[in-house]
């Protein structure tokens, strides 16, 4: 293959519309559909420390695999027959780690190490190949990535050949080692480091795909949610279980995309330093804002299930710890994407509200449904809080009182 020829392999920056998402990138991200439920099915079933430390190993290989992607294809062409190849190939690689998720620290392990190693790798390896007599610093850049993949994948592979708790620590290696990649520039012996120069990439398309997997791993708790309440009795309980859970979901929903989304997106596109803020913004703290939906899904489901039992721990600490994870990866993207002192206040009041649900109704027994209910209240008066503080929400709601009312600065905060 001719220079000229792989250098159509990448999306043409100067063509209108050249950044826009496409219907393979979308197509894709079904898989990620599949990988969440399993992995909110994981976390339902092994719902202890370990099941949880060992989910979250999971959930990080998952979300590596997924926006490593997606940094990939705001180069690559994805109307390219070769790259939609790739993508299908990934898709089907995805469909087989995800498969083996439930099973990957018992007999899965080796299925879901194999397929999560080759796909980073082979990835990667495709772009060097792709950037050679076209971009050399992009292909010198994706070596230096390569590397990393290549330094954690005996640990991967070690992993799925050990008992379940000497794989939680291998795995949990590996994870450190691909995390601290982009955090350190992807120092190599003998490459040197990249600069965020290197990570020239389209803000407005990074921003969009992110934004498209907070509405998959959304969307996946709104089906686990229709899917638990169609087994069930429709009784009372049940259908104040099932409008809470719904509710909650839309008040994520807006807190994520009334604002903090458009600004990021706005934020990416006129930064002088487009990759640093991708790095940061979009790879790292876009993690808990999903996780925290995740979480809340399980929550979900145990509150629909038994929605008069008393509360558990267990039940409590995801009720209210998957919007807490939820809210606070919201405010630490806000935070670094908009041009402010500090970050939103009504984050802090709606976190504040979620600590002290657990703590009372721990305390004082409360039901599932009341927890959930009280939960559901939280986010939404949070949403409300912000809503009415940032970009004039008093004069598009109230304007008779925006007359004569002067924003105080913590109102700006949000």
């Amino acid at each position: 293959m001719t220079s000229e020829s792989r250098s159509r392999l990448f999306r043409q920056r100067d063509l209108e519309g050249s950044d826009a998402v496409t219907n393979i990138e979308l197509f894709f991200d079904l898989i990620f559909v599949f990988a969440i439920t399993q992995l909110s099915h994981r976390l339902l079933d092994h719902l202890t420390l370990l099941g949880v430390a060992e989910t979250l190993v999971l959930f990080g290989a998952v979300w590596w695999l997924w926006v490593y992607t997606s940094w990939a294809t705001n180069w690559l062409d994805p109307e390219r027959g070769a790259v939609r190849t790739l993508l299908m190939a990934m898709m089907l690689g995805g469909l087989v780690m995800a498969v083996a998720l439930p099973d990957a620290f018992a007999g899965g392990g080796l299925v879901f190490a194999a397929a999560y190693v080759t796909m980073q790798i082979v990835r990667t390896a495709v772009i060097i190949f792709a950037s050679r007599g076209v971009h050399s610093a992009r292909a010198r850049n994706f070596a230096r990535i390569t590397f990393y993949f290549v330094l954690s994948a005996p640990f991967w592979l070690a992993g799925a050949f050990a008992e379940a708790d000497t794989r939680l620590a291998y795995w949990a290696v590996a994870v450190v080692i691909e995390y601290a990649g982009p955090g350190l520039f992807f120092r190599t012996p003998f490459l040197g480091r990249s600069s965020s120069a290197d990570w020239d990439i389209s803000g407005a398309h990074m921003a969009e795909r992110c934004a498209l997997f907070i509405i998959i791993a959304l969307g996946e708790s709104i089906l686990i949610t229709g899917g638990t309440f169609a087994k069930l009795a429709p009784t009372t309980p049940t259908i104040i279980a099932f409008v809470t859970s719904f509710t909650a979901s839309a008040a994520m929903w807006w807190i994520y995309f009334d604002t903090g989304a458009k600004r990021g997106g706005e934020a990416i596109e006129h930064t002088e330093d487009t990759g640093r803020l991708a790095r940061n913004a979009y790879t790292y703290l876009h993690m808990p804002i999903v996780a925290g939906i995740i979480v809340m899904a399980v929550g979900d489901e145990m509150m629909l299930a038994h929605p008069l039992d008393r509360a558990s721990l267990g039940f409590i600490l995801v009720a209210c710890g998957g919007p807490l994870l939820f809210l606070a990866g919201n405010q630490a993207f806000k935070w670094m994407t908009a041009n402010r002192p500090y970050p939103p206040l009504s984050h802090f009041g709606g976190e504040a509200v979620l600590i002290g649900i657990g703590i009372v109704g721990w305390k004082f027994g409360w039901a599932s449904l009341t927890v959930g209910v009280s939960v559901a209240i939280a986010l939404i008066l949070t949403a409300i809080w912000e809503w009415f503080s940032i970009n004039g929400g008093w004069k598009r709601w109230i304007p008779w009182i925006s007359t004569t009312r002067k924003i105080a600065p913590d109102d700006a905060a949000g």
